[in-house]
């Protein structure tokens, strides 16, 4: 039996202080007793079940009973007011949260009826951060959930699952400071995201919960880098990494800031080393190509054709040139994506770490040339490729004979180009690039045009020319090439047709995509399973029964300072031997980074037991691909590209049966931190408007309370001075901005329910909003208006009765159109995930049910099954209190009549006297006599019929009623 404390509802008679200390229990409880501390007022649950992934992933006990008893006495002193709720969520949520963990409602069983349609949603993995959740993370978690249940409802078998992407840096540098094992921070946290998920009512199936840092799942990471390494797929190369020679180690890109470390400000530096690399450049077409088919948003989809980054063009070879001018064996392969361009190629740059640089380089420039390199092993590559930065280079002394009008031009070395892009060396043409013009302009190169606009002639430019016009200056009758007045499209063919036929050059597709780096100098991250031999350095890699190779335990998690990984402090694990020979060995220091395990989870939750291999293939054939996909845009590229890739290698090798994992793909919006009002004052300290706070230069930012401010027009302006305007800023949320808002906070105050609501709401589910706590005040009171409708009012002192107020009486047409108008709206836009207006479609209905004297139990009953996608816990409640004694949760979905649907009420305009005086709504096909009756009874047109006396009715179904009154009695009324 375990124990454990949680805060009760009742934070508004805390302190701010106290208020703190809310969490929440991340177990099965029951049997809730109130005890009051000087903390605030606490509930004690009794809890006989932990949910978790093994043994290790487990609920922590937060208290202990015999510190809740000592305070029981106190809480008799000091009783907490009663407070009055909209609804007892305080009660219902805990209730059937225990129902569904008891009953295990969302499990999704290992054997199922597979003639039924399958809905697979899936949430993007979460890395459980010691700071837990804030209100922007059940966005999506909201939404999916919505889905699963919506999908339950229409009868799909639904695998909605959850788990970790546990592995990672935070955890590590934690560790590091504090000497705690990242192992205990990571399931610490783990605990708290789990409690705060099921908190939230979420239906995922925790039976199948994974997470990358178990020895269980790893061994298949660690199994597919073997199938990639027998592919060729996986190899070792020197690659440029970011070394800080203060520090000792290896930093990730994320802990580098302008070219000093994150912790501490030292200098960091590129140098090459060992790595192991990943080849999904050899997947760059397949990847491309396959992106046509899926049900992406368009701006992920281009933002992967952008990284994979096709070009076709031609290789060309520049030979270098001796001291004498001679061609010499060395030559310079560069890729152009414009062969048209090559007469006017009048210099080249080679990277500063291109492989051929030590041999062209000339005694005299080899000083400046090292100088150089060392500069530029201080640059990221994207502060060595950013646009807007000046460039820079050095003359490397040496020079290349141009294949096509045979100059020599110079070669030069300029940290603009990157070794690992291409072939690490270009042809520079200043006259149609903008990097190459700025750069020969600060050396004073040649510029040569050789490409004419068709409208204009080139000395009109005083840029570089981008476009594609008619070639000029670009023939060589020695060498055989002539494309003078070609169109750029042909001339390019010419020249490849040239370079092919003379071995100047060949045709080329180029990719922008770079092999994926596969390495750490991390500890904390799955072990690569390779071993060295010690006489030749051959790579083994470890069988397969020998997995998982699980990571040693160290005490000590500090770099190296040598740039071995941490690792390499466990002696006895590194040292090994080669079970096939015999031979000493040692193991692979490195372990995998973080994205490895988070590129193939969503197969493990197919089948997340299985010992024997990755996936069972009757499972996967059923439920892949993933249908729906949700998460940040943050992710569009790289887990999104990386998943692909191994999905493709996993495919080629027989263990998935689709070519893509994820078929549908969708970013929701981000949620930002509240609005901030920001004045200005100037030197004097006086209030000036914002429009001139930049035009005085020096003034004061102030923060303005909500209080303090009213929109005026489009702006925000202070309330005791409107001529005062504000800035209004709403930022992402952050701990170092102090704009987060804890869920647990909201929940405690108004509701799981309420909060699920207020997410879906606040706006389309694919835009930013702006959080505003006040906001979610007008969705807990429908939930409120909603569970009195059904329930009743409460009695003077809050409770409400058991039951409902729900009749037996059979409704009447207005109401089933009502309803069925509900849900034909409900329904089409949880399948849009156009989410806030199905909300809008529930609040109307419920605006039109409180004019109803009876509330129809067949309605009543609809109604509390299109709400439960959104608000489960009342809705199961309701429903538990309409008389059934099971979850709503597999419940039909309700389903709209078109009979209900169709607009047969007229509204009809009533004419006195040819004058319109107002209109009358019936039902079609009614009588003239019925539609005269109804005008007598209008409030508003009756009074120009009283005491009149009626000449005639003219009447045009559908149309008009015109009643003609006597003459004589139009001037009596008018005396």
């Amino acid at each position: 039996m375990k124990v454990h404390l949680q805060t009760h509802v009742q934070t508004q008679a805390l302190p701010p202080r106290s208020r703190a200390f809310l969490f929440s229990t991340p177990a099965q409880s029951f049997g809730s007793r109130k005890f009051t501390t000087k903390k605030g007022t606490f509930c004690l649950r009794q809890c006989n079940k932990s949910y978790g992934y093994g043994s290790s992933i487990k609920s922590s006990v937060t208290g202990g009973i015999n510190e809740v008893q000592e305070e029981e006495d106190e809480r008799k002193e000091k009783r907490q007011p009663v407070v009055k709720r909209a609804y007892p969520f305080h009660v219902i949520e805990p209730k059937w949260q225990h129902y569904w963990e008891k009953n295990q409602t969302f499990r999704t069983p290992d054997e199922i009826d597979t003639s039924k349609p399958k809905f697979y949603v899936l949430d993007m993995f979460p890395y459980p951060s010691g700071a837990g959740l804030h209100v922007g993370h059940p966005l999506g978690y909201t939404a999916t959930d919505i889905l699963a249940r919506f999908k339950r409802m229409q009868g799909y078998n639904v695998l909605h699952p959850m788990g970790w992407d546990a592995f990672g840096l935070p955890a590590e540098q934690y560790a590091i400071e504090t000497g705690t094992h990242p192992k205990i921070t990571t399931l610490r946290n783990i605990n708290r995201f789990r409690s705060q998920l099921k908190s939230l009512g979420f239906s995922y199936d925790w039976d199948r919960e994974i997470a990358t840092t178990e020895p269980e799942y790893y061994k298949w990471t660690q199994w597919i880098f073997l199938q990639l390494l027998k592919r060729g797929l996986a190899y070792q190369a020197e690659v440029p990494v970011n070394w800080c020679p203060a520090l000792g180690t290896v930093l990730a890109n994320e802990e580098v800031i302008d070219g000093v470390s994150e912790r501490g400000g030292h200098p960091v530096i590129r140098k090459p080393m060992r790595q192991w690399m990943l080849k999904i450049t050899a997947y760059a077409e397949r990847l491309l190509e396959d992106l046509d088919d899926l049900d992406w948003p368009d701006s992920v989809k281009e933002m992967q054709r952008n990284w994979i980054g096709r070009s076709e063009g031609a290789e060309m070879e520049f030979f270098v040139l001796d001291n004498d001018g001679r061609e010499s064996d060395i030559k310079i392969t560069v890729f152009t994506t414009r062969p048209d361009t090559i007469f006017g190629a009048t210099y080249l740059v080679v990277a500063p770490e291109h492989f051929l640089l030590s041999s062209l380089v000339s005694t005299a420039q080899q000083k400046y040339v090292e100088q150089y390199k060392d500069l530029a092993t201080r640059k990221s590559d994207l502060e060595r490729t950013e646009l807007q930065k000046e460039k820079t280079g050095v003359f490397s002394g040496c020079y290349a004979r141009n294949p096509a009008n045979g100059e020599a031009i110079p070669i030069w070395v300029a940290d603009y180009v990157l070794g690992s892009y291409g072939t690490g060396a270009i042809m520079a043409v200043p006259a149609h690039d903008t990097r190459d013009h700025e750069f020969a302009l600060k050396y004073d190169i040649p510029i040569r045009w050789v490409v004419s606009p068709d409208e204009k002639s080139p000395n009109d430019y005083g840029n570089a020319f981008l476009g594609q016009g008619t070639i000029i200056n670009s023939s060589d009758s020695t060498l055989g090439l002539d494309i003078n007045g070609l169109c750029s499209k042909e001339a390019t063919a010419k020249v490849i047709e040239w370079a092919e036929k003379t071995g100047n050059g060949k045709k080329k597709v180029n990719y922008k995509l770079r092999d994926w780096l596969f390495a750490r100098q991390r500890y904390w991250g799955e072990p690569i399973p390779v071993i060295f031999l010690d006489d030749s350095g051959e790579t083994i890699p470890l069988l397969e029964k020998e997995l998982p190779l699980t990571l040693p335990e160290l005490e000590d998690f500090t770099p190296t300072g040598t740039g071995e990984p941490p690792l390499a402090k466990a002696a006895s694990w590194i040292k090994t031997t080669d079970p096939s020979s015999g031979k000493p060995a040692r193991r692979e220091s490195n372990t995998m980074p973080q994205w490895a395990g988070s590129c193939w989870y969503y197969l493990r939750f197919m089948d997340p037991k299985n010992s024997k291999e990755l996936v069972d293939k009757e499972k996967e054939r059923y439920w892949s691909p993933v249908d729906v996909y949700v998460g940040g845009a943050e992710h569009a590229v790289l887990h999104l590209l990386y998943s692909r890739f191994w999905h493709k290698v996993l495919y080629d090798i027989g263990v998935v049966s689709t070519k893509e994992p994820f078929q549908c793909v969708i970013n929701q919006g981000i949620i930002l931190g509240e609005v901030q009002y920001m004045a200005f004052r100037n030197s004097d300290g006086n209030f000036i408007s914002a429009e001139y706070a930049d035009m005085l230069g020096e003034s004061i930012q102030e923060k303005i309370p909500e209080e303090k401010v009213v929109k005026s027009g489009d702006s925000f302006v202070l309330k005791d001075n409107p001529k005062i305007r504000l800035v209004a800023r709403a930022h992402k949320m952050s701990k170092s901005r102090g704009n987060v808002v804890n869920p647990d906070d909201v929940v405690s105050e108004y509701g799981a329910d309420s909060l699920r609501l207020y997410e879906m709401f606040m706006g389309p589910f694919r835009d930013s909003k702006t959080w505003n706590t006040s906001g979610i005040e007008g969705v807990h009171r429908f939930l409120g208006r909603s569970w009195r409708l059904i329930v009743g009012s409460p009695s003077p002192n809050g409770t409400f009765m058991d039951g409902t107020v729900a009749s037996d009486e059979e409704p009447t047409l207005e109401q089933l159109r009502s309803l069925h108008k509900c849900i034909s709206k409900v329904t089409e836009e949880i399948e849009g995930t156009r989410f806030n207006t199905g909300i809008s479609a529930m609040m109307e209905f419920i605006n039109a049910a409180y004019k109803w004297d009876k509330q129809p139990r067949l309605i009543i009953e609809a109604f509390v099954l299109l709400l439960s996608p959104y608000a489960p816990h009342m809705a199961e409640e309701l429903w538990f209190r309409l008389g059934h004694s099971r979850s709503l949760a597999y419940e039909p979905f309700p389903k709209a009549n078109s009979v209900y649907l169709k607009n047969s009420t007229i509204v009809l305009p009533v004419q006195i006297n040819g004058k319109t005086r107002g209109t009358i709504q019936f039902e079609e096909g009614c009588t003239e006599e019925d539609a005269f009756n109804l005008a007598v009874e209008d409030e508003k047109i009756s009074r120009y019929l009283v005491g009149k006396v009626i000449k005639k009715r003219i009447y045009v179904p559908g149309k008009i009623l015109n009643v003609i009154l006597e003459r004589e009695n139009i001037k009596i009324g008018a005396r």
